[in-house]
């Protein structure tokens, strides 16, 4: 690994085998990544401290309440029935590959992409704050209840928003680039 120091307004560069990364390019997936890790615990922190699981807090009357739930499974309950001996290494293993895998794509495929580059750093920030959840307490702290007279989505947390954010970021991402890449072929 060679570094080089900015010179002339130049961005610092850090050549890694076949190509370089500039400091900005790294610092950007650092800073927001941190920042949902950060803000998803200390929410969570927050709603553990102050709340009893099950307890609901009316935020906007009719449409978002506070409500600290426990989440066993995945997205929409997904496996929380399945046995502990099973659901978490299940889901400890495919944090940690989902993890891996943006990483891969980040350093692979995003250099050219600011909003690429945005859109994995959701995800990989959301992802871990869910991982640091399932490590901690076996399950994942929900509290974000959204709903509209009996019709409730099912409760989710900053975790959970920055990775669909980002995974809409990914989907813009692509449709800009396609029709990017058809502009220039015509």
């Amino acid at each position: 690994m060679r570094r080089r120091y900015s010179t002339a307004g130049k961005p610092v560069c850090i050549n890694i085998e076949s190509g370089r990364i500039s400091v900005l390019y790294i610092l950007r997936l650092l800073i927001i990544s941190s920042l949902i890790i950060l803000l998803d615990q200390a929410t969570k922190f927050l709603v553990m401290a102050r709340m009893s699981v099950g307890q609901s807090i009316p935020l906007l009357d009719g449409f978002l309440n506070l409500t600290f739930v426990m989440n066993r499974g995945a997205a929409f309950g997904f496996l929380s029935s399945a046995s502990e001996s099973f659901r978490v290494p299940f889901f400890l293993g495919i944090s940690v590959v989902a993890i891996l895998v943006v990483l891969y794509f980040y350093f692979k495929e995003a250099r050219e992409s600011v909003l690429l580059q945005i859109g994995l750093a959701l995800v990989l920030g959301g992802a871990v704050g869910n991982l640091i959840d399932r490590i901690r307490f076996h399950e994942v702290v929900d509290f974000i209840d959204v709903y509209y007279k009996r019709l409730h989505w099912p409760a989710f947390n900053i975790a959970d928003s920055a990775i669909t954010i980002g995974v809409s970021v990914l989907v813009l991402d692509m449709i800009l680039t396609s029709l990017k890449e058809r502009r220039e072929t015509n």
